[in-house]
């Protein structure tokens, strides 16, 4: 849609960033969007939250000089307006024939791409181990991961390539004078050395950032159990053994095999404090089991599943926080703005954990989404089967994560 050539607005139409329009959601005020993408790509993905009003009405409803009363009457004329699109030509198209007629409008800088590059990082306040720990968030596609830093050292647990860079700055350059959380001024004025790069699994959903940042020096670590799916750089990486253990300065990380999602899963448990558990356990919902074997490999995979947070996560202390790779649209964030939780509330809230194992592969193989987006050239991009430019990978990942079992959240308000 925004390859094509749009006519220039007779209005000037102001823009604004993503980064902007994620405060004005978080702020809690009514957010009213008009996406002018297709039906189909909007309801495939779109930005959603309890105070965001979202519209859809294709662009080409707008294209004639003459546009028609019915759908102008979609359109709130008694508020502000963003336009948004994939890239941002459409919208501020169309927000421009708005503006001509009356209506308050912006439109999202550079789209739902723009969306997708946002990138934020929060302390995880509730984490008492020896160094600092944060979670990065990137709200266009619940992704999650993880930095841990301590006296010089660091290392980040489920990198994403596309924000590769990212961590390094976060490590070692990042101005303090740069609108970002104290946490993160903490980890720039430190000037910390980025040691391991760690993946828990072979992802489906994410092109992962571990061998690129193998290659600006870092050491790369995956998980043995997921080199015998056929990565082709396996002899690059340090391969994570269950119970092997990690340094960072006085901090501890150590690989706890949680096989169930896929065969090679691996969480990392940090300073025994959190548990970055992948596609295992989320705060809001379980993995889903057919993203390695298929329909007809899930149910066996969703049986190792229920062992495994079994034996392998429900047995550690209640205390213990969890943090996935992932939160969904039902998932809450706890009061440091993070989305963790001790195990303990979770076995509380969500009646899965608490379930025998028939009961268990019944419900999680009752309700499962659909796959991710080319979930199957990214696992191939992931095994290193595939090689995929970075603004082709960018693509790939663009849309819902899709990882867990449950469209809605299994865990009780």
């Amino acid at each position: 849609m925004d390859d094509m050539d749009f006519p220039t607005p007779d209005s000037s139409v102001e823009s604004v960033t993503a980064s902007e329009l994620k405060a004005r959601v978080d702020a809690g005020g009514a957010v009213t969007l008009l996406d002018s993408r297709m039906r189909s790509e909007y309801e495939e993905w779109h930005i959603d939250g309890d105070t965001v009003e979202s519209v859809n009405v294709p662009y080409f409803e707008f294209l004639d000089e003459e546009i028609d009363d019915d759908v102008l009457a979609k359109i709130p004329d008694d508020r502000e307006v963003t336009v948004l699109c994939a890239k941002g030509g459409a919208s501020e198209f169309v927000a421009g024939a708005l503006k001509d007629r009356g209506y308050d409008v912006n439109h999202l800088e550079e789209g739902m791409n723009g969306w997708a590059r946002l990138y934020e990082a929060v302390e995880v306040e509730r984490y008492e181990g020896s160094g600092t720990l944060l979670q990065y968030q990137r709200p266009s596609t619940g992704c999650l991961g993880y930095l841990v830093y301590d006296d010089g050292e660091a290392a980040v647990i489920d990198p994403l390539r596309a924000f590769t860079d990212r961590y390094l700055e976060d490590a070692a350059e990042l101005s303090s004078a740069s609108p970002v959380s104290q946490a993160r001024q903490d980890a720039a004025e430190l000037g910390v050395d980025l040691e391991y790069a760690i993946d828990t699994h072979v992802h489906a959903d994410h092109v992962s950032g571990v061998r690129e940042l193998v290659e600006k020096g870092v050491e790369g670590v995956i998980p043995a159990a997921s080199a015998e799916r056929g990565v082709t750089y396996a002899d690059e990486m340090t391969l994570a053994e269950d119970g092997d253990e990690f340094q960072v300065g006085d901090v501890t990380i150590e690989a706890v095999y949680t096989p169930g999602h896929t065969s090679g899963m691996t969480a990392y448990l940090i300073d025994g404090e959190l548990l970055a558990t992948g596609d295992t356990l989320f705060v809001e919902s379980v993995a889903r089991p057919d993203l390695e074997e298929g329909d007809e490999g899930a149910e066996d995979a969703a049986r190792q599943l229920h062992e495994t947070l079994h034996e392998r996560i429900l047995s550690l202390p209640d205390e213990t926080l969890i943090g996935g790779a992932h939160f969904s649209d039902a998932a809450l964030p706890a009061e440091d703005g993070t989305y963790t939780a001790p195990i303990g509330e979770l076995r509380e809230k969500m009646a899965a954990l608490s379930m025998n194992e028939d009961e268990f592969v019944e419900l999680i193989l009752s309700d499962m989404p659909p796959r991710p987006a080319n979930h199957e050239e990214i696992i191939a991009t992931n095994l290193g089967q595939q090689e995929t430019p970075d603004d082709e990978a960018f693509e790939l990942e663009l849309g819902p994560n899709n990882c867990a079992a449950s469209r809605d959240s299994l865990a009780d308000d």
